[in-house]
């Protein structure tokens, strides 16, 4: 599942990979690492997972850190539109190996999870909703064999969003925004900001040793074309709300428009690492 286009996920990407909290990504990297130590056949190839794969910007974030091991790495890559996992397939760094699977998330059981060792996805969660996580989590246990695999969520949405220069209407757009992030994106009612306290909790009571990080886009002028996009589709988003007037609504969005060469914004996101403790 994606649900975005590939124009979008590229004018993000840079403000991704700028935005992940880079000691989380390493401990996963680390962790995959230990995995393979401890395996009785050290030298076969760690498998990742990665849930709604989009044009692959999870995996090019991994290459930035295993370099050397990239072949000791193979990467199932899932998600429910053909165009984009084409994308991801072409642009998968040399000498890394992958597979793409077209899929529908919502049918976690079909999700090829044997000899998974880590699962991985980037702005994901928040759209997805509770059953879908105690479903995926409670399945990935009841299949790992006594080997629980690593789990690992990027760049989910906080609720929380600053502008400068201020602008009277902020707050009520961004309450909007956030009714609006909890509507169903496809899984039935999404989390929005609610992912990573549902997720923290779920996988703690299931055994593991989670830990968060802030992971915020921080823009500012350079990135003026993913700001109005980013103001496109926060108006498109909130524009039937009904405790939004019509008027009061345009008039933010020129105002914010007017400031994305000189304003600056902050998106908060959090990411999150779930590790099974150990024994």
């Amino acid at each position: 599942m994606s649900g975005f286009s590939l124009d979008w996920l590229d004018l993000r990407e840079a403000a991704d990979q700028c935005a992940r909290d880079k000691n989380l990504l390493v401990d996963a990297m680390r962790f995959l690492d230990a995995v393979r130590e401890d395996s009785e056949a050290a030298d076969e190839s760690r498998i990742v997972m990665d849930l709604g794969t989009g044009s692959g910007s999870t995996l090019r974030a991994f290459s930035s850190v295993i370099e050397a091991q990239a072949d000791l790495h193979t990467w199932r890559l899932i998600d429910n539109d053909a165009e984009l996992l084409a994308a991801a397939k072409r642009r998968v760094p040399q000498g890394v190996n992958a597979e793409t699977h077209l899929l529908d998330l919502n049918k976690i059981a079909e999700l090829p999870i044997e000899g998974v060792e880590l699962v991985t996805s980037s702005a994901l969660f928040d759209l997805v909703s509770e059953r879908f996580v105690h479903e995926l989590a409670d399945t990935l246990l009841a299949n790992c064999k006594g080997k629980p695999p690593g789990f690992y969520s990027a760049l989910n949405y906080d609720g929380n969003t600053d502008w400068t220069p201020a602008h009277p209407l902020d707050r009520e757009v961004l309450a909007a925004f956030n009714r609006d992030q909890q509507t169903d994106k496809g899984f039935g009612p999404a989390l929005g900001p609610q992912a990573v306290p549902v997720m923290e909790q779920k996988f703690i009571k299931s055994g593991f040793t989670v830990a968060c990080a802030q992971s915020p886009w921080q823009l500012d002028g350079g990135e003026h074309e993913l700001v109005r996009e980013l103001i496109n589709g926060i108006g498109n988003a909130v524009k039937h709300d009904s405790l939004l007037e019509p008027n009061a609504l345009r008039s933010w969005m020129e105002f914010r428009m007017a400031h994305a060469d000189s304003g600056t914004c902050s998106i908060g996101h959090i990411d999150l690492l779930a590790l099974p403790r150990p024994g």
